[in-house]
């Protein structure tokens, strides 16, 4: 059963590996934080930029909200997670990946935005600008109310 238990583990780091291996970043443009006006490439928020004209929402995390922060610690982290990720975007080529909704309601494209088949939301979760996406929103701000 341990045998059997290791090379399903191995199995499942080798197709990780191989996955990884067979990644095609081939998206790539210079981004700057969104403003007034048109939109080609800039970031929006924490999880939220435009792309070629096209608003996209990382669809495998959820950032504190600026449109409004709903208390200081959302402000301030809303701000940091905005920052991170446009300096990610622009530090090389990236993919885009469909996930099971092309959009959510508020016309936003879903997509999972890797490099090196590594998730760009993973590394604002494991720097903690971020949470994985669960649903519903949650509140950023209870940790700070009491």
């Amino acid at each position: 059963m341990f045998a059997v238990t290791l090379a399903m583990i191995f199995g499942t780091i080798a197709a990780r590996g191989e996955a990884q291996t067979r990644s095609s970043d081939s998206m790539s443009a210079t981004f700057t934080i969104c403003g007034e006006g048109r939109r080609v490439s800039c970031v929006v928020d924490g999880d939220t930029f435009w792309f070629q004209r096209q608003k996209i929402r990382i669809a495998d995390i959820d950032a504190p909200e600026l449109s409004p922060p709903r208390c200081p610690y959302e402000r301030e982290n809303g701000e940091a997670a905005k920052q991170r990720l446009l300096s990610l975007l622009n530090q090389g080529s990236f993919s885009l990946a469909t996930v099971d909704r092309d959009e959510d309601q508020y016309g936003r494209r879903l997509r999972l935005v890797t490099r090196a088949g590594r998730s760009i939301g993973d590394i604002l979760i494991d720097e903690g600008l971020a949470r994985p996406w669960g649903g519903p929103r949650q509140s950023w701000c209870e940790r700070t109310e009491g």
